[in-house]
């Protein structure tokens, strides 16, 4: 157990060499338990409603709602992603969708856990539905019918980002996102009883 970040950085080292190196002098790696930051503490990088709320042009040139909508329903959407519940200990992937898990001997293995926090397990569940969707399944509220405000939360993450500029080592994730967002706007506002986007 680290008591500072000098030695948080020495474990974090150390899982590294027992992760990778297999020698009849080195104990084997029984496990490892990292210190997951939580999710509610990063409420601010997972509401993108608002970066919305300062500045609506990089959704607006999405074409994904109106241009009065961010308007009508910025109060709704601020609160819900303020007070959804994201405090809690599970184990959270964040970034849950088809390109991220294998199937293998009949199980799905997840993979890509760089975001990986302690938080509200609801969170993985209504964040894996939009493209979920994508893939020809089901609306998400017809298998999460009440979001506890998860559904605006997620919606604002992909509105916020889906008519950035892609980052260079990821070209193609700002369509994708624009994409999860026409599936989690409608949600949201349904969710919400707002008008449509």
């Amino acid at each position: 157990m680290a008591l500072d970040e000098t030695s948080a950085e020495w474990l974090r080292q150390e899982h590294c060499v027992y992760s990778a190196v297999e020698a009849p002098f080195i104990p084997e790696l029984v496990g490892w338990h990292p210190d997951l930051p939580p999710i509610a503490d990063e409420r601010d990088w997972l509401n993108g409603w608002e970066l919305v709320a300062k500045d609506a042009e990089p959704l607006l040139s999405t074409g994904l709602c109106s241009t009065r909508w961010p308007e009508l329903a910025l109060p709704k959407v601020l609160e819900a992603g303020r007070t959804c519940r994201l405090e809690g200990s599970a184990f959270v992937h964040l970034d849950v969708r088809s390109d991220n898990l294998c199937l293998r001997d009949g199980r799905a293995v997840f993979v890509d856990w760089n975001l990986a926090h302690a938080g509200n397990p609801l969170l993985d569940i209504v964040a894996w539905l939009p493209s979920l969707k994508l893939e020809g399944g089901p609306d998400p509220w017809e298998l999460v019918p009440d979001s506890q405000g998860f559904a605006a939360l997620l919606a604002g993450f992909f509105a916020a980002r889906a008519g950035l500029p892609p980052p260079p080592t990821a070209p193609r994730v700002r369509e994708f996102q624009r994409r999860q967002a026409k599936v989690a706007l409608p949600w949201a506002a349904r969710e919400l009883g707002l008008p449509p986007p």
